[in-house]
């Protein structure tokens, strides 16, 4: 048994970059493809963020559950045989699906972080280093992320990443994503049509509507079946958060299709 984590110290704080971060920002609307970008953002505003949610998690006793064991959500992630043992339909198995849809590697955002403590670290810039607590909660929220992606039906296009960044603005109030929500609206304004940031707002409102994504006990979920997770986090239908269907495609395409969902 771990030490009790109910009260932690609080992390180390350092200024926000903001001409690093918006530096950040025109680079990834540039190329959506240039995933470190939105690493850039977060590592340069948004650790305050990071340690509220952290903090709040603590205090939730699901939360405190997990981090006195902090079970590896890497390692069930990436036991592809256990995750295809679990039945169809399953919140496991449509990950799965997800994954080989994508060709997505489980931790590759994953690597993509730690390529940008690298690139960090050769500049000679400093940072403080996380407590273990923190470091654990740090990979299980990059990790959580494709997760997301499957509970809440969002594509890994330019529309769908985007769309998955408002819900999450409405989860964590961060600086990072409200910075990449503000970016993404202006740019899917002048290329997907000025009915845009409404449909943004639609995908924050359901972020709202949930309950708090990060507490839930993602390992323990994954041989349940998917439509019962999405309904233990309240997350809203698809069709009921919009109603005209969530939109897939990329910037390039000026008028992407809605695509109906259940």
């Amino acid at each position: 048994m771990r030490d009790d984590p109910t009260t932690p110290a609080e992390a180390p704080r350092r200024p926000r970059e903001w001409r690093r971060a918006f530096h950040a920002l025109r680079a990834l609307l540039a190329d959506p493809d240039d995933t470190i970008q939105a690493f850039e953002i977060f590592d340069a505003v948004d650790r305050t963020t990071e340690e509220r949610a952290f903090r709040r998690f603590a205090a939730d006793p699901v939360g405190q559950r997990l981090l006195r064991t902090r079970p590896s959500l890497a390692a069930a992630l990436s036991d592809r045989a256990a995750i295809a043992a679990m039945v169809p339909g399953s919140f496991g198995r449509a990950y799965l699906a997800y994954l080989d849809a994508n060709r997505f590697d489980p931790l590759g955002l994953v690597t993509l972080e730690r390529k940008l403590e690298a690139t960090v670290r050769a500049r000679g810039e400093e940072r403080p280093k996380l407590d273990d607590a923190r470091e654990w909660f740090h990979e299980r929220g990059i990790l959580s992320h494709d997760l997301w992606h499957v509970l809440t039906g969002y594509g890994t296009d330019d529309l769908g990443e985007a769309t998955l960044l408002s819900f999450g603005w409405a989860q964590s109030r961060g600086w990072a994503e409200g910075v990449l929500v503000a970016g993404v609206a202006v740019r899917g304004t002048m290329l997907a049509g000025p009915s845009f940031p409404r449909y943004l707002f639609q995908a924050w409102r359901r972020g709202r509507r949930s309950s708090w994504l990060p507490v839930l006990p993602l390992e323990e979920l994954l041989p349940e079946p998917l439509a019962d997770v999405q309904r233990a986090a309240a997350i809203p239908a698809p069709l009921t958060a919009h109603p005209r269907g969530i939109r897939r495609g990329t910037w390039e395409r000026p008028r992407p299709r809605a695509v109906t969902a259940t």
